[in-house]
């Protein structure tokens, strides 16, 4: 028997409401390839103090007389979210045929799926898919009308740092790469900028950011270095050789193009989003007699929580 696909805008436009929590989150969700990486703050709308405390405390020899004045301070940085927004328009009837057959193709049972619900997820999965991409080479622009204009992403951010010399070599948060990356000499590159990093920074586990071109680069360079050791099985290499398995490697397509190769905690890389906030919105409404319009508002913005040698390195590729 033939199953029936029906879909209205009334059933569209219920889901909506129905399911706005989940749809919400949805795009955040759909952008995990990176974000799994990086730590959540949500319900974040507009400006958040993030940071780091700073300051010595010790124990000495005892002596009931001795104070310690010496104040302990927190270094500020602001993680800040922006409200975007988008008014899709869409055929209804296309879309729920497209949602029919991933369906079919995953074997769902389909007289159990609620269709219009599914429509929704994956018009909210797409925006995730545009977040992604853009969590690292972002670029606030207030007249912008895409993803890649609604934030500062990690680069951009460490852009600004450099400029402002809060990144440099001198607070030995920065090394500057000055040759190209190749299957010849990435080892090197990569064990050299993880070397260079602060021992408090060695001492934690932290994960290497880098572009997939240079993540290859390395497998292909360290299999001609280690590829006849009886223990090297596979050349996928997981964490960086000589960090006794505290530097994972992670490479991400996200990171595609990018200039910087980042060494942080997890906990440092930091990623803020409304989380189903008032003012945050996603509805279907019917404004043509075909097409209706998928709208929704969601925050988004990421912040370093500190970018103080101890919590992060940078290396930047000038080759």
């Amino acid at each position: 028997m033939a199953y029936e696909l029906k879909i209205t805008d009334a059933e569209l436009a219920k889901s909506a409401v129905t399911y706005r929590k989940e749809l919400l989150t949805m795009p955040v969700i759909a952008a995990q390839a990176t974000l799994q990486h990086m730590s959540a703050r949500p319900g974040v709308a507009g400006r958040e103090v993030v940071g780091e405390l700073s300051g010595d405390i010790e124990l000495g020899p005892y002596n009931a007389t001795r104070v310690d004045d010496k104040d302990v301070a927190v270094k500020s940085r602001t993680l800040e979210t922006f409200l975007g927004s988008v008014i899709k328009r869409f055929d209804p009837n296309s879309a729920a045929k497209t949602v029919y057959g991933s369906l079919i193709t995953q074997g769902e049972a389909l007289d159990s799926v609620d269709i219009a619900q599914q429509v929704l997820y994956f018009l909210a999965a797409k925006l995730g898919g545009a977040l992604n991409k853009s969590i690292w080479s972002a670029k606030r622009n207030e007249e912008g009308n895409t993803t890649a204009a609604l934030f500062n992403g990690f680069d951009t951010i460490t852009d600004a740092e450099i400029t402002a010399t809060n990144i440099s070599t001198t607070k030995r948060n920065l090394m500057e790469i000055g040759e190209a990356v190749t299957k010849t000499n990435a080892y090197d590159v990569l064990t050299n900028l993880y070397a260079a990093a602060s021992d408090e920074l060695k001492e934690q586990s932290v994960k290497m950011y880098l572009p997939g071109d240079v993540y290859r680069a390395y497998c292909d360079d360290y299999l001609a270095h280690f590829g006849a050791v009886p223990y090297n099985t596979q050349y996928k290499k997981t964490f960086l050789e000589g960090s006794d398995g505290l530097c994972e490697l992670v490479p991400l397509a996200s990171k595609k193009g990018s200039k910087f190769i980042h060494i942080a905690p997890q906990g440092n890389m930091l990623y803020g989003y409304g989380d189903g906030l008032a003012d945050e919105k996603i509805a279907v409404e019917k404004h043509h007699e075909f097409l209706l319009s998928f709208v929704a508002t969601m925050y988004f913005g990421v912040q370093f929580e500190s970018i103080s040698p101890e919590r992060l390195m940078v290396g930047k590729l000038t080759g």
